[in-house]
């Protein structure tokens, strides 16, 4: 084979093989970045670990260095806030009623509560006085004719003791007037004001102008005149020595009507709420 032929085999296998794919620019830059950022990730932990190093040389010297030997490193920095305090949001479970289960809802439907409000309702209107009578009244819940109303109500409880209030109310009438008589007990362990007037304002949140009376040793508080809300003309209240508070309330349903007296005065209202017949546990 001569010079010319080996050129000519040399040129056909040149022809044959395939060229190698063209570098993309954009690649290369890829590449070079994710290098480039390599490294310096690399000199930056080698720094912070020298850093870490040097730091924890230097605290070893200062704890070292004090008087007595021991370790004065200042103390971890206190949280920026509190946690919220931890809340149960559970319902207060209601009291057992005479059928064993829990009650449906605060209001006494059966059992000794419900009785005892009943027998409120039976002395309260003993106690109308005379020539004032009770008049009967249609329930709403029953439809039927009743003599007042009644109610027995869980208000919660103190030291685990359960706090009840007894409510009843009877309508009087005199004549051309009418208006009503309300008496609301509270169980001991209320937490009902001691003072007699601050008590006395504190029946429904009604507030008015208080008067402190004495009925025998018994000091009670007497709203005479109402303040802005006047749902009734006046009101006693007495804490008796058990704990029981006694609230007792008159007031003519209509005031412009022709004027008759309430039927108790101030002072009657007063000897009221101390009568043994309003005292129930």
């Amino acid at each position: 084979m001569n010079g010319d032929q080996l050129r000519e085999a040399l040129r056909d296998e040149m022809l044959g093989v395939t060229a190698p794919p063209q570098l993309s620019t954009d690649g290369m830059l890829r590449s070079a970045r994710r290098a480039r950022n390599k490294r310096r990730a690399v000199r930056a932990c080698a720094g912070s670990a020298t850093a870490v190093l040097a730091v924890a040389g230097v605290a070893g010297v200062v704890a070292l260095s004090t008087p007595d030997g021991g370790d004065r490193r200042p103390p971890a920095a206190l949280p920026q806030a509190a946690p919220p305090p931890s809340s149960d949001g559970s319902a207060e479970p209601m009291p057992t009623g005479p059928d064993g289960l829990p009650q449906e809802d605060r209001t006494a439907r059966a059992g000794s509560r419900y009785d005892q409000a009943a027998l409120l309702l039976d002395r309260l209107v003993t106690v109308v006085p005379a020539g004032y009578t009770a008049e009967r009244t249609v329930s709403s819940e029953t439809g039927k004719e009743t003599l007042g109303t009644h109610q027995a109500d869980f208000t919660g409880r103190a030291g685990g003791v359960e706090l009840w209030s007894y409510l009843a109310s009877v309508d009087v009438t005199k004549g051309t007037w009418r208006g009503r008589l309300l008496t609301e007990v509270h169980t001991p362990g209320n937490l009902l004001p001691t003072e007699p007037c601050a008590l006395a304002r504190e029946f429904w949140g009604m507030g008015g102008e208080c008067q402190p009376t004495t009925v025998g040793e018994a000091t009670v508080g007497v709203v005479v005149r109402p303040g802005s809300d006047d749902r009734f003309d006046q009101w006693a209240a007495y804490r008796h020595p058990d704990g029981v508070v006694v609230f007792v309330a008159q007031g003519a349903y209509d005031r412009q009507a022709p004027a008759s007296p309430l039927p108790f005065t101030a002072r009657q209202l007063a000897a009221l709420a101390v009568d043994e017949r309003l005292h129930l546990r």
